[in-house]
């Protein structure tokens, strides 16, 4: 295995030059000028050009685009990923705590779904054609059509304005305050964790069917084992390869899919800063967050295939 995991680590340093090839040279066609941004509203008609032109060589954006690509690379390596427009400092200090914001918000989310997901889904599976599967079956289906926006919009309704139980949106200006911290993460995180479990149940269930239907599940109950020890330890065991693929994917699609939430609830995390940078054409911001993205998709990947090896021990690692 590890020699495996070397071999797939250096695999993939050509797939993220790639990557960051494709994203260096796509953010360069985007419209607006980030300079033009930069320039002072006080600043006199007669000096426009020369503010114009002293921002621009500062930033390096005078120069080619194949020599800003490779500054740019030469600067990641070293552990700068540029300056911020939009926020003007570097875009490292930009992210520091938006990304811790995200990681707290996705970590519960992560908790919760996988939580909820595996037991209802089993239970789903066990319990087939009884009024809790077509009761998980029904939430799925309802969680898969319905918009992340609308759910949140529907909770803040509710539970904010009418009830008036948590905050409608923003984050806690103490950031010691535990029981602040909670009602603002309650929102957004139950509106990921239903966006999350509604895709998640269905797998699991689907999972422990098939490995409920196979010949070594009779075969263990013919040996009088129990009904739990039957479930637990046989066949949700083998049903884990299958779940493990989804469970690892949804880790890469949370960073991403949480934008519409942490715009939703006003929350300071990786989304909310990419739509700024976005529409304030911050390049540098967007290549960074971007590039984040594709490597945590990657990184997922990865550990999706180690964890295959540990979970069957079958499957050899070439």
């Amino acid at each position: 295995m590890i020699k495996y995991s070397i071999k797939r680590i250096f695999s993939l340093i050509p797939v993220v030059f790639a990557i960051s090839i494709v994203l260096f040279g796509l953010n360069k066609l985007m419209p607006g000028d980030p300079v033009a941004m930069m320039i002072p509203t006080n600043t006199r008609p007669d000096q426009y050009e020369l503010v114009y032109a002293a921002i621009e060589e500062n930033l390096g954006l005078d120069k080619p685009v194949p020599v800003q690509y490779v500054n740019w690379v030469r600067n990641v390596a070293q552990g700068e990923l540029g300056y911020s427009t939009t926020y003007n400092k570097p875009v490292k200090d930009v992210l520091a705590e938006p990304l811790k914001n995200t990681v707290i918000l996705n970590g519960f989310v992560l908790l919760f779904s996988l939580t909820i997901s595996i037991f209802a889904g089993i239970w789903s599976a066990i319990k087939r054609g009884k009024f809790i599967d077509q009761f998980w079956q029904v939430f799925s289906l309802i969680g898969m059509s319905m918009p992340s926006f609308f759910i949140g919009l529907c909770l803040i309704s509710i539970f904010a304005f009418k009830l008036k139980w948590v905050p409608s949106n923003g984050m806690p200006t103490d950031l010691t305050d535990l029981v602040a911290w909670a009602r603002y993460l309650v929102l957004p995180v139950a509106t990921l964790t239903i966006m999350s479990l509604a895709g998640t149940i269905r797998y699991v269930r689907n999972a422990m069917l098939d490995a409920l239907s196979q010949d070594y599940i009779r075969t263990a109950r013919s040996k009088g084992l129990s009904e739990k020890v039957v479930i637990y330890s046989h066949a949700f065991r083998n049903a884990l390869i299958p779940i493990i693929t989804v469970v690892i994917a949804q880790i890469g699609a949370l960073f991403s899919g949480s934008m519409v939430a942490e715009q939703i609830f006003s929350w300071n995390g990786l989304g909310r800063v990419l739509v700024t940078a976005l529409n304030r054409r911050d390049s540098m911001t967007v290549i960074a967050l971007n590039m984040f993205y594709a490597i945590i998709y990657l990184v997922s990947n990865f550990v999706c295939d180690l964890a295959y090896a540990l979970v069957d021990p079958r499957i050899k690692l070439d």
